[in-house]
């Protein structure tokens, strides 16, 4: 991520108070299997549900800390502006791109991988959807990250997809499928926080399976 250069510095009482931050993390929430956040991830959990009922734009960094139940200066010690929060969410979903290429490793490139890969990217970003919701309602602001940092971590992703797809070893035709059924289930997940907003993720979920399958699985000629 691209280095942000930090504010100037806070009050006495203000560093005082950031510097003991980091004591705050015996207090933390639980998150869904039981087990501690940490105070970045609080922060950012906090920050993705204001900037998607307020905006990114009409969210302060004060309001996110009160939030929290600490000073605006102890927010300093995680995130250097408001900026930098906004880039550590999507990077989010870029983080569920990567484990989901990982996740294929050095197994064959086929349709049947390939489905694989879409079944276990659906269920990550079905998870996360709120994230999508994000990038709907801050549209404007998304386009101001297009840092060094930001555009090499886009590059390197979209690097994997096309290397799984350039695989000379796997027919024309289903690498255009493959690459289709990518689009549709990008393009479904992106819809998510407007079009298909009151769609329940479980049905989401499974109609971006059936679109999947109807593009990767041959078709029976009709006689």
């Amino acid at each position: 991520m691209a280095h942000v250069a930090r504010p100037s510095p806070p009050l006495e009482d203000d560093r005082a108070t950031a510097d003991a931050e980091p004591a705050a993390d015996a207090e933390q929430a639980a998150d869904d299997g039981g087990q501690p956040k940490k105070t970045r991830e609080r922060i950012l959990d906090i920050a993705l549900d204001l900037f998607i009922d307020k905006g990114f734009d009409k969210t302060s960094l004060r309001e996110i800390a009160e939030k929290l139940g600490f000073s605006k200066a102890a927010l300093y010690y995680h995130f250097a502006s408001k900026n930098d929060i906004l880039l550590a969410l999507h990077f989010r979903l870029h983080e569920l791109g990567h484990e989901a290429l990982i996740s294929l490793g050095d197994e064959e490139t086929s349709v049947l991988s390939w489905s694989n890969l879409l079944e276990r990217v659906i269920d990550q970003m079905i998870a996360n959807r709120k994230l999508f919701v994000l990038h709907e309602r801050n549209r404007a602001a998304f386009e101001q990250l297009h840092m060094e940092g930001h555009d090499s971590d886009h590059e390197d992703l979209e690097g994997q997809f096309r290397r799984v797809l350039r695989d000379p070893a796997v027919p024309l035709k289903d690498r255009v499928r493959m690459a289709c059924s990518l689009g549709a289930v990008m393009s479904g997940l992106l819809l998510a926080g407007d079009i298909f907003a009151d769609v329940p993720s479980a049905t989401l979920a499974e109609m971006l399976r059936d679109a999947v399958r109807d593009l990767l699985e041959p078709r029976v000629a009709v006689p």
